[in-house]
């Protein structure tokens, strides 16, 4: 029986083209394994793990179970001055998979909110610490860090930012690592370490001692899967060290197995001050964020208060939600006993074996990929973008769902697909990508 859409003018989507939307509707009415439902009844088969949430597949009854347990016997209590067991056990088990000293987790509802609880503690610290005068963050062109106001004066996306001129001050921004002359490149690429210097010519511009953070994440996600060029990392943590700088990773893609470890940070071997992470925390199941920190962070602004008093005047009335918390855990105990992380890092030659098989297609303009995320660069027609919509829209009716940005399409298979899964995956880009 197909599903028939009630009126759908109320709903204000977000990051939609509404009038077209509503128009032709692509209603998910259910999901199970690495399949969606649509609301005519079709198959399509889940290319971006929802929004690069849910690793494990759609339909995890643990993780239903636990949520539905938890709200039967405590739905919600206020996370000021009060607490539930299960944020304490969700933020151990978080802080044993992060690297080193990053162990200390504070909890909030989105990826957007953890950034801009990670511009407050890096602000927070060097107060604390008689810095006051730092001020400054740097990001990067093409960079993603959510849509509340930290993250969007952050953005390296113009569109992301282009309407909402009265943001943060004192942002700079260093280049973008995607390169015309390294193209269909498999990793990491050989070229581009240098590019890691602008960082230190903006602390010879504006004076090391007023920047407060770096932000990065280590995989240019949302811009199309961006990977970082050899050293790269590397190079910005020794500029970070010599000028005391806290370098924070945009983990919210990366973060939980999406390159073959727990976070990008351990793939790349460069460990952070601050990490921000989201989305496959929960498998999607429950809103909920999360920003971990060095333990000398942590103890620094909590010491510089008075005894007994707030430290950190931040947080969110849904921090450490009791519901979000159960599905948190349930989801961190089925990576850990099913080993999900090492099982991502064994599909991933096959993955992107497949991908990079569709640099024969004249349309494309780019192919890159690392772990089980990749990025297919079109070649534009028309305005920017443009292409783009309409392949997404031409992908869901072939029963495949991909997220787009502009003219790049965002693969990022659930960890749990199968050989199978990808070959369906990849049969479907080209079908689709043949037509143009």
């Amino acid at each position: 029986m197909q599903y028939q859409a009630n009126d759908l003018e109320q709903h204000w989507m977000p990051f939609t083209s509404n009038r077209e939307f509503k128009s032709d509707p692509r209603l998910i009415v259910g999901g199970n394994g690495v399949y969606l439902k649509d609301h005519k009844g079709g198959r399509v088969i889940d290319g971006s793990s929802g929004l690069f949430c849910c690793p494990l597949g759609h339909g995890r009854k643990e993780i239903a179970e636990a949520v539905y347990q938890q709200l039967l016997e405590n739905d919600y209590a206020s996370p000021f001055m009060t607490s539930t067991p299960g944020s304490f056990d969700l933020a151990n088990r978080v802080a044993r998979i992060t690297p080193d000293d990053i162990n200390h987790v504070f909890f909030v509802n989105s990826g957007s909110e953890s950034i801009d609880t990670a511009l407050k503690m890096a602000m927070a610290y060097h107060r604390a610490r008689g810095e006051g005068q730092r001020t400054r963050f740097v990001s990067r062109e093409r960079g993603y860090h959510g849509v509340n106001i930290g993250g969007v004066s952050l953005s390296g996306m113009v569109r992301n930012r282009e309407t909402f001129t009265s943001v943060m001050p004192n942002v700079v921004v260093m280049r973008h690592t995607w390169s015309e002359d390294e193209l269909f490149v498999r990793g990491q690429p050989e070229q581009g370490v240098e590019l890691a210097d602008d960082l230190a010519r903006h602390c010879e511009t504006y004076g090391g001692s007023t920047i407060a953070a770096v932000f990065v994440e280590p995989v240019a996600g949302s811009t199309g899967a961006l990977v970082p060029p050899k050293g790269y990392l590397q190079r910005l943590r020794e500029i970070c060290d010599e000028h005391g700088i806290l370098l924070v990773f945009d983990e919210v893609i990366t973060g939980f197995g999406r390159l073959g470890h727990a976070f990008a940070s351990q793939a790349f071997g460069v460990t952070p001050d601050i990490m921000t992470m989201a989305k496959a925390l929960t498998n999607g199941a429950q809103p909920m964020g999360a920003v971990a920190v060095r333990g000398e962070i942590y103890q620094t602004i909590t010491d510089a208060a008075p005894k007994n008093a707030i430290e950190f005047f931040h947080g969110y009335t849904y921090s450490g939600h009791p519901a979000a918390c159960a599905a948190g855990i349930a989801v961190q105990k089925i990576y850990e006993e099913e080993s999900v992380f090492v099982k991502a890092a064994q599909l991933s030659d096959y993955f992107l074996d497949g991908l990079f098989s569709l640099s024969d297609l004249d349309c494309i303009k780019d192919i890159r990929g690392y772990g089980l995320i990749g990025g297919v660069e079109l070649k534009a027609k028309g305005n920017p973008g443009a292409l783009g919509t309409q392949i997404q829209k031409d992908l869901f009716w072939n029963g495949m769902h991909v997220k787009f940005t502009g003219d790049t399409g965002i693969v990022a298979p659930p960890f749990v697909s199968e050989k199978a899964h990808i070959d369906e995956m990849i049969d479907k880009l080209r079908s689709t990508f043949e037509r143009l």
